[in-house]
């Protein structure tokens, strides 16, 4: 069986106090049976507070990107080895707005999933299309070649660990969801370009999220595709009863 699993992504929000009563909430609510992994994407500044919060928890925590050197001249920025440090174990890297603010490439991403490899941690590569490519029915092979290229000079076994959300950009925080057809569509996809790139046991056992405006009224048809083993979510992260809505879909399955 697949592994399941809910990342949430608070991208640029949250204070000190907030993430504290946002953690206690979560973990007093924490649903036992579920056969989700749940993993919080945070700020640099809170990654170490929120290690301390889920210790003997099942929660995770990421980072939302990283430098792909080890130390150096690199004002601002933080690296795969400080991360491991402080005990993050996950960490987003290609987010569509990363690709769009800061320059991101999928040859930028695939340096930074070696790097996260070679330190431990455990990449979530985001790979979209815009509304634009959609619309030429570019889709699939823009994502193929996202693929490709993110995955370049990785082992099977190192394939087999990451986890690929997949985000149409032209669903992230504008209240559009793919159709859960359109999203297993791609999801599906996307585990036949691994399968070409390593096995059939790989490909089936690699982990494919959708992300794009998932919420908890929507989680539970997404998880029962074929091909999508999880969520990477965005607003509907923010609040700990809303995040534990979306872990707690997976007594369901």
């Amino acid at each position: 069986m697949r592994k399941k699993i809910i990342a949430g992504n608070w991208k640029m929000n949250k204070t000190l106090p907030e993430i504290k009563k946002f953690m206690e909430e979560l973990i007093q609510n924490y649903p036992e049976k579920s056969q989700i992994e749940a993993i919080v994407c945070a700020p640099f500044v809170y990654l170490a507070e929120l290690v301390k919060l889920a210790e003997g928890t099942p929660i995770k925590i990421a980072a939302q990107t990283m430098n792909d050197q080890n130390s150096g001249a690199f004002t601002g920025e933080v690296s795969p080895v400080m991360l491991n440090d402080i005990g993050v174990t996950h960490v987003v890297i290609g987010h569509s707005e990363r690709r769009e603010y800061y320059n991101e490439t999928d040859e930028t991403v695939n340096k930074k999933v070696q790097a996260a490899f070679t330190h431990n941690l455990t990449p979530i590569i985001c790979v979209g299309e815009s509304l634009e490519q959609r619309e030429a029915n570019e889709t699939l092979t823009h994502i193929e070649s996202q693929i490709k290229l993110g995955l370049a000079h990785l082992t099977d076994e190192q394939i087999k660990e990451t986890i690929i959300a997949y985000e149409p950009i032209w669903a992230i925080g504008t209240g559009k969801t793919a159709t859960h057809d359109q999203a297993n569509e791609v999801c599906g996809h996307i585990r036949s370009v691994v399968g070409e790139l390593t096995n059939d046991s790989i490909k089936e056992l690699i982990t494919i999220q959708y992300g794009g405006s998932v919420n908890p009224s929507n989680i539970v048809e997404l998880l029962q595709t074929e091909h999508i083993d999880g969520a990477l979510v965005g607003g509907a992260s923010l609040e700990a009863d809303s995040f534990n809505q979306l872990i707690k879909a997976g007594v369901q399955l």
